[in-house]
Formats: C-alpha cells, sequence, structure tokens
C-alpha cells in the first residue's frame, strides 16, 4: 500500500518501491513557519545559526523577517545532544562530577559545586570548613573567567575586536590559576561529594594574590576601551530590552535579571557554603536592556574579587575531605610529582600493611559509596543565573535521577521577546546579552 505525499498533512507520507518503503517526512518547524500564516511580499524567513559565530555555539534561530525587522524569532536547540543527565544513572556518585563539570563548561566548578552540595544533603554530611572555603574561592575565579568570555564574545560579535583579545588575555590568567588548584584549565572534576579532590598547592595562595593585584587594573582598562565608546553604546542601549516582569515570568535570572533592577542573587538571599558572611554587593542595572547587562558583569568581576581575597584571608589549616573513610573517595589524594596519584604514604598502606584498607579501596573505587533513598534540590548562583540540581537516590550506589535546572535553558526562552519587533543587528546584541552556554542548553 502507498501514500502520496500531503504537505497538509502532520505526519510522513510513504510509498513502496524495489528497495522497500520509502517515507517522505516533513520540514518540521521549517515546514510550518512556511505559508501557515498570512504576510506581505515583503516576509523573508531566514535561518540564523546553528553554525553561526554569533549564536554562541550550535544554537539556531528560525527568523521571520519584513526589511530587516525582526516579526518572530524562534530558537531551536538540540544539536549538541550531550546526554550527560543520564550518564550519571551509570556512574557511581563521585564519578558523576566528571559528567556535570562538562555541561556549562565555561562555568564547571559551579556544577561540581551544585551537584557535590546535594549528594552531601542526601547524605547528611558537610564538606570541611577549608574544602567550603575553597569552593568559594574557586567558584569565584570560575565567575570572573566566565564574564571574561561573555565580554570577549560581545566585543567579537559587536565588532570591537580588541575588547575579545582583551578578555580572552585575561581569562587566560585566571585559568592558570585554576589548572595550578585543580590539574586541568576546565572540566575539573575537582569539587566532589566531601570535599575536594585536594588542598591548594604550594605557592597557589601568592599567585592568586599576585593577580588580585593585577586584575583591578585590567578591569578599568576595559571600561576605557568600551564603556564610553559611542559606538558601543550605541549597540548596546535599547537593545533586547526585557524588564523585570518579563523576566520573572520566563523564569529568567542571573545579571539579565539584575539588569532588570532586581537584586536577586542566591548568595545573597538563599546563601550557601557561608556566603552569608563574606562582603560583597550585588550589582544591578535598570536599563533591562543589553547595556545594562554588559555593566552588571563588568561589576560583578569587581566583586568576585573581593570575595576572593577575603576567601584567602579566611583560609584556616584542616581537612578538604569529610573524615568518614566511607565516603572521603579517593582517599587521601594528593598532588604528586606527576600531577596526579594517591600519596605515598596511602600506597604504601593498601599494598602492603593492610589487606582490609585494600579491598575497601577497591569497593570504594569501583563500586562507590551509598546514598540514603531520597531527593533533594539545591540551587547556586552560577555566572548565568540559578543554576539548581535536583538529585534523586534509590539507595543505591549511584544516582536515580540527575536533572539540572540550567540558567541557560530557561534564559534563552527570553529571545523572542528580546528581539521581536527590533532590527535583525540587534538580535546579535540580544543573545550576546543572554551569555548562553549550549553545552548547558543540550546537557
Amino acid at each position: 500500500m502507498s501514500t502520496s505525499y500531503n504537505p497538509a498533512d502532520p505526519y510522513a507520507g510513504s510509498r513502496e518501491t524495489t528497495e522497500g518503503r520509502v517515507y517522505t517526512v516533513t520540514g518540521g518547524d521549517w515546514d510550518q513557519t512556511l505559508g501557515t500564516e498570512a504576510y506581505g511580499e515583503e516576509r523573508l524567513v531566514v535561518n540564523m545559526g546553528p553554525q553561526h559565530p554569533s549564536t554562541h555555539g550550535v544554537l539556531r534561530l528560525v527568523l521571520d523577517l519584513e526589511g530587516e525587522t525582526v516579526t518572530k524569532a524562534r530558537v531551536v536547540i538540540g544539536y549538541l545532544h550531550t546526554g550527560i543527565e543520564k550518564n550519571t544513572e551509570y556512574r557511581n556518585w563521585v564519578q558523576g562530577t566528571t559528567f556535570v563539570t562538562r555541561m556549562d563548561y565555561l562555568s564547571p566548578l559551579f556544577n561540581e559545586s551544585g551537584y557535590s552540595m546535594a549528594v552531601e544533603k542526601l547524605l547528611g554530611v558537610e564538606a570541611p570548613p577549608r574544602a567550603r572555603t575553597i569552593r568559594v574561592l574557586v567558584m569565584e575565579l570560575n565567575r570572573i573567567a566566565s564574564h571574561l568570555v561573555a565580554l570577549a564574545t560581545f566585543g567579537m560579535e559587536m565588532g570591537a575586536l580588541t575588547g575579545m583579545t582583551n578578555g580572552f588575555r585575561e581569562r587566560e590568567m585566571v585559568l592558570d590559576l585554576l589548572e595550578e588548584i585543580t590539574g586541568l584549565r576546565m572540566n575539573h572534576a575537582y569539587v566532589r561529594p566531601g570535599g575536594v579532590a585536594q588542598d591548594l598547592p604550594p605557592g597557589a595562595v601568592e599567585h592568586i594574590r599576585e593577580f588580585l593585584e593585577v586584575m583591578p587594573a585590567r578591569v578599568a582598562d576595559f571600561h576605557k576601551l568600551l564603556t564610553g565608546q559611542p559606538i558601543w553604546q550605541a549597540r548596546l542601549k535599547d537593545a533586547g530590552y526585557l524588564d523585570v516582569t518579563g523576566c520573572v515570568a520566563l523564569g529568567v535570572t542571573g545579571p539579565v535579571l539584575r539588569a532588570a533592577g532586581l537584586p536577586w542573587d542566591l548568595r545573597k538571599v538563599e546563601p550557601y557554603l557561608g556566603y552569608e558572611t563574606y562582603d560583597f554587593e550585588v550589582p544591578t542595572a535598570d536599563t533591562c536592556d543589553a547595556w545594562g547587562r554588559y555593566l552588571v558583569r563588568m561589576a560583578e568581576i569587581n566583586e568576585s574579587l573581593k570575595i576572593v581575597e577575603q576567601a584567602l584571608d579566611r583560609l584556616e589549616p584542616g581537612p578538604v575531605m569529610v573524615e568518614d573513610k566511607k565516603i572521603a573517595w579517593p582517599a587521601q589524594l594528593s598532588l604528586g610529582p606527576d600531577g596526579l596519584g594517591n600519596s605515598l604514604e596511602h600506597v604504601k598502606h593498601i599494598m602492603g600493611q593492610s589487606m582490609e584498607a585494600l579491598i575497601h579501596h577497591f569497593k570504594l573505587v569501583t563500586e562507590g559509596f551509598r546514598v540514603p533513598a531520597g531527593q533533594v534540590y539545591v540551587p547556586v548562583e552560577s555566572p548565568r543565573g540559578e543554576l539548581g540540581y535536583h538529585v534523586v537516590s534509590d539507595g543505591g550506589t549511584r544516582p536515580w535521577r540527575v536533572h539540572v535546572r540550567d540558567p541557560s535553558f530557561v534564559n534563552l526562552q527570553a529571545t523572542a521577546a528580546m528581539s521581536e519587533g527590533g532590527m535583525i543587528a540587534d538580535v546579535i546584541a540580544a543573545i550576546a546579552s543572554l551569555d548562553p552556554v549550549m553545552g548547558g542548553v543540550d546537557r
């Protein structure tokens, strides 16, 4: 039996051939946007992405244009399809850290911290004070690096190429520090349930203090380069407008919400890791546009520098992993001359002194620890907004479910509201001001 192709039919048509049945698949969202509404002769439907350099990764926009005015904007996602959330269900609780760190790859330490705090909440344990301070330290360094990428890509897409080169230059300084502390520039798997993988290496504190001396002047240089520049102002002001009512209705958080005037920052309103004891401000703007979001991120870099300095001042000697040997994985990890590996004392103990310790180490590494049944939701304030971890345990050695409330995914909903009725050139500014990371969207 064969059927003919009907453009009005939402389902695929098919026909029999000598090679078997052949299906004619309709065009999906592109097919639906053509010929379904009455438009004037000036209407043009264009694809922007998913390989466009101004879409911040593999993001596709389907734009309806009348001249250069956007009459409709649709966001098409899913091209990255990493499946990270599902993958965590097939690994033990500690191995989950190596997956979630790869979602929003510009702020991996926030993913690791949110996930680890959710697991700790299920376990009913808390990381030692030094580990909590180190988490704040590396997260705020990571926030600076992420905002510098936002600034650099913003500059690239607006044609301010010096802003791009300077932004990535300063980011390299932060990544050097993170590599010194964690061993990797990105995808660190450094923050783990129970604490952090290893203590700060010798010299790290001094190098961070050197960075703190240099960076304020670099931020001031960005203001000299961009903030007072008439073309930069003209491209950003009134572009991508979204007021606080629209932000709240769409669930938009982070710098986009704060640029609409609402000082909502989870570090202040729902503190974690002792953020309530740090002295810092929540920068806001009242412009509700790309200009305000740029200014908020610039101000947040300075606030993060203040937090980093305070974290260094309150670092006290002590363990960086919980004392419970049934949870502390991998046991007694220390950074050796090769940059990895367990401490020599621990290797000596499990290989030559105690069969029971070797068995315990083997079971802990291969099978992992058990987490009591239950479910929790733990949010942190990432550079893009509320990054929340909904983690469910069935009492086993691996997660039953890990679902992430990624701010890039939620904030992208605002694209149509920010773009429709404006010029196509302002779509670039609107997307850049959201600072989406597609690794988090297509997790």
